[in-house]
């Protein structure tokens, strides 16, 4: 790699279309460096250093709000709530809270099992084809990817469908935040106006299911308990925002970059499509090969002596699962999409304590979303505009995605 900085590459749209050769530069040339990205943060880029930092007990969660470090000290007041309320999310936790939370909330999704949930899936999976097929084409992120974890998540939270556009607005002004290089004091605004927006829908909604409980996920978090402990009101509206943020952006990025990957590899997507029972290895393949989040941060809280490397208390830890998710030391011939490769050790949905509550969730709606696609649209293909990538470094996803069938 050249000596550019590693922010000024990470400004550069090119980088957003492949980010792929530049991870295995800066592995290949430091695992662990220390960079100027963000005012100064390491990366972290193999598997192994990857995996150690994920479950490491000095790189904290307590990060939620660092969004206001590179805004002006001056509106930090104005954007107190925004970081308030991101703080109370379990991703943004260390134990024992981390612990807590996950209890409470492993108990609520406990009680909602995938085989209850497959037969809303599929439905909704069947009703958004049904809707694009007669036109011959489709964006897939727009009529499809952008809509399917919407649907569920609305049922799982029982909120009326017609709430699905106010959803895509706030989960996208969220994952702007969140996954900004550089986030503005804009697009902090529009974050906290859109969780303000949901958290008061939300307080709506609690208050009728305390009145009327019924078959969904807001009427078992109300009444979730766990070694005599129950969620507070706030951590239960803060919960439910981050499972809209985090239910929605992975999976519809998940089949936007999945199926992306396989139109452009059509030797795998015949291969998958003449042997259904490849879609399980094949999903774990996808997720592997273009991961829909791309790194999580971490602050650390004590200094850290790390393979001969001084890490000082305070300073960043930027791990990118996906630059491990390539490395040949785990994965051999790593940049070779295999619909039958045994991927399932891939750090997608991260590692350890933090491994994503809603992953067999994730994994479901991408395994009938495939399925289904291949089975309905047999001359399923690119058109002919190449689909261009968010500028987002935690959240790697597509703009559109036009096909035809």
């Amino acid at each position: 790699m050249s000596e550019r900085s590693v922010a000024s590459y990470l400004s550069d749209p090119a980088f957003y279309a492949d980010p792929y050769p530049l991870y295995r530069a800066l592995r290949e040339r430091d695992p662990v460096m220390f960079t100027d990205l963000r005012g100064g943060a390491w990366l972290f880029t193999s598997y192994e250093d990857v995996a150690a930092g994920l479950k490491h007990e000095r790189l904290s969660n307590a990060r939620a709000g660092g969004f206001l470090k590179a805004l002006p000290p001056d509106t930090h007041a104005e954007l107190q709530p925004l970081a308030e309320t991101l703080s109370r999310w379990m991703l943004f936790y260390d134990p024992p809270n981390h612990t807590r939370l996950r209890k409470l909330m492993g108990h609520t999704f406990a009680q909602t099992s995938l085989d209850t949930l497959r037969p809303r899936v599929e439905s909704a999976v069947h009703e958004l084809l049904d809707a694009v097929e007669p036109a011959g084409h489709m964006d897939v992120l727009k009529d499809f990817a952008f809509q399917l974890p919407l649907l569920v998540i609305v049922d799982m939270l029982g909120v009326p469908r017609d709430k699905r556009d106010e959803f895509i607005v706030w989960s996208g002004d969220i994952g702007q935040l969140l996954g900004g290089a550089t986030p503005t004091l804009e697009v902090a605004r529009r974050a906290q106006r859109s969780v303000a927006a949901m958290t008061e829908y939300l307080r709506e909604r609690a208050a009728l299911r305390r009145r009327a409980p019924a078959d969904d996920i807001l009427t078992l978090l109300l009444q979730a308990e766990a070694d005599g402990d129950k969620l507070t009101e706030d951590e239960l509206y803060a919960q439910c925002v981050l499972f809209l943020f985090a239910g929605h952006e992975t999976t519809r990025n998940l089949i936007g970059n999945g199926l992306y990957a396989l139109l452009r590899h059509p030797e795998e997507l015949e291969k998958l499509r003449r042997d259904p029972s490849l879609i399980k290895t094949a999903v774990e393949e996808l997720l592997r090969y273009d991961s829909p989040v791309q790194m999580l941060s971490r602050v650390v809280t004590d200094d850290i002596e790390y393979k001969g490397r001084r890490i000082k208390k305070g300073q960043m830890a930027m791990l990118f699962m996906a630059a491990a998710n390539r490395d040949p030391a785990e994965f051999p011939d790593p940049d070779r999409l295999d619909v039958a490769r045994k991927a399932s050790r891939h750090l997608s949905f991260a590692w350890g304590p933090h491994l994503c509550l809603g992953a067999g969730l994730a994994r479901m709606e991408a395994q009938i979303a495939f399925s289904a696609l291949l089975q309905r649209m047999p001359d399923l293909r690119l058109a002919d505009e190449p689909p261009q990538f968010v500028m987002n470094l935690v959240l790697r996803g597509l703009q559109s995605l036009e096909v035809r069938f």
